[in-house]
């Protein structure tokens, strides 16, 4: 026996599920996960529309800062590394040749760094290496 659910609950699932994701593409990743799980092939596409919106708008900058981020990072002229894989989130940056820099506080992103990948920007976890978010 199939569980029915109705729309707006599956809208509001998919909404709480991306919440915490970071980005497009992971939120709309989990949205999609979370509404099939819940009710089949309309949750999926139903949660991935909505996670993939709430997902963008919980970047690590938000809405407000990222355009501000991105044109600081531009007005700063940094070199950006050469890399032949994916500049995605979760990418995991090699140890040597990767210049790292402080985020200013402005920001208010005290234990991350920045760097530019292939001319895109983006937010690193210092420990891991692992890209946080890439500034379009």
């Amino acid at each position: 026996m199939r569980l029915r659910i109705s729309l707006p609950v599956v809208l509001m699932l998919g909404a709480v599920a991306a919440a915490h994701a970071q980005g497009l593409a992971r939120g709309a990743q989990d949205g999609r996960e979370r509404g099939e799980a819940i009710a089949g092939p309309l949750g999926a596409v139903v949660g991935g529309a909505i996670g993939a919106a709430v997902g963008t708008a919980n970047s690590m900058l938000g809405i407000d800062r990222r355009e501000r981020f991105r044109i600081y990072v531009i007005g700063e002229r940094r070199p950006s590394f050469a890399y032949a894989g994916p500049v995605r989130v979760g990418t995991v940056l090699p140890e040597d040749g990767v210049i790292y820099y402080d985020v200013p506080s402005e920001f208010a992103l005290p234990n991350y760094n920045y760097t530019i990948v292939n001319d895109h920007p983006v937010l690193v976890e210092p420990r891991t290496r692992r890209i946080v978010e890439v500034i379009e």
